[in-house]
């Protein structure tokens, strides 16, 4: 089992950039897949982007070339380096682990990109 606390959310203006964090409970250095899913009002859950645990990524196309996705394994962490931020990408953000075929999620936060 594994717990995902994210941190990094809140409010940014149009160009402007964040870095959300997801810290794990517990080795995230055999986790096949750990990635970023998000929510806006109204609309499905989304995946944002994901890393396997060799370090392979792969992007939605609405963020490619502005998100980056990374995973440090000594600090059970991952992260996302959100860059050009547009208003679209107002959300919430929420880190998942896929582990010996269990899907976690953590409890998400709230990204907004408004001037």
């Amino acid at each position: 089992q594994v717990q995902l606390v994210e941190s990094g959310g809140g409010l940014v203006q149009p160009g402007g950039s964040l870095r959300l964090s997801c810290a794990a409970s517990r080795s995230i250095f055999s986790i096949a897949f750990m990635g970023w899913y998000r929510q806006a009002p109204g609309k499905e859950r989304e995946l944002v982007a994901h890393i396997t645990s060799g370090g392979s990524t792969n992007y939605a196309n609405s963020v490619k070339g502005r998100f980056t996705i990374s995973r440090d394994n000594a600090k059970n962490t991952v992260y996302l380096q959100m860059d050009s931020l547009k208003p679209d990408d107002t959300a919430v953000y929420y880190c998942n682990a896929v582990s010996s075929g269990v899907i976690y999620w953590g409890q998400g936060t709230q990204v907004t990109v408004s001037s």
